[in-house]
């Protein structure tokens, strides 16, 4: 099969470095086998220079032959149509990967994703604190009672999901064990470890490039 090929920024600031999501789909693919390379817009120009791809000027999006994806769940979600290691044909099995993904974007991330940027500018106590909490506690009770999330092995759904509660801050309130086992586990597979270093030699590859006047 030929490579995918995951488009995400020439350069970030420092903050965002290891979070920015076209690590989501770096992982997915060094997770199933598939071949992909990289290819960038300018980060100075994100709101404008890539709407042609993306219609919000966000990253990442994908390319695979004919077939172009913007939001990095679609993304993985196509990924994982390619690959059984990512989720299985069965249709309970792919149902289960397919709502826990959901899942992950949008009973958890649309949740912790705005109380994450209103602790960083200083509002920590905010009136998102109390709903991130009763769904982390949601979330605690079921990781309890698994190892994964899905189809009783690893999916795409874990990828998602573990990457929604690997930033620190969010997990720093409360007591959840299964909570804090599951996101360990998750991120000590090599796929992600890989995946994490390359995005960050990535940018920092960009660093260097502008200190000598590169592009």
């Amino acid at each position: 099969m030929e490579p995918v090929t995951i488009w995400t920024y020439d350069w970030v600031p420092a903050g965002p470095r290891g979070f920015v999501r076209d690590l989501r789909l770096r992982w997915a693919c060094r997770e199933a086998g598939l071949t992909y390379t990289v290819a960038t817009v300018r980060f100075e120009d994100r709101e404008t220079g890539h709407l042609d791809r993306q219609p919000f000027g966000q990253v990442p999006f994908l390319e695979d032959g004919e077939v172009r994806l913007f939001e990095s769940g679609a993304a993985l979600l196509h990924l994982a149509e390619r690959s059984e290691v990512l989720m299985p044909r069965d249709p309970a099995g792919r149902a289960d990967v397919l709502q826990w993904t959901i899942a992950a974007l949008n009973s958890v991330e649309l949740v912790t994703l705005p109380w994450w940027y209103l602790a960083i500018r200083g509002d920590a106590d905010n009136g998102v604190t109390g709903w991130m909490a009763q769904r982390l506690d949601h979330l605690e009770r079921e990781l309890a009672q698994r190892d994964w999330l899905a189809a009783g092995r690893f999916t795409v759904a874990d990828i998602v999901m573990a990457d929604v509660l690997r930033v620190k801050r969010v997990r720093a309130f409360g007591s959840r064990p299964a909570t804090e086992a599951y996101v360990a586990r998750v991120t000590a597979r090599p796929a992600f470890a890989a995946a994490l270093a390359e995005q960050m030699e990535h940018f920092e590859t960009a660093d260097r490039a502008r200190a000598t006047g590169g592009d």
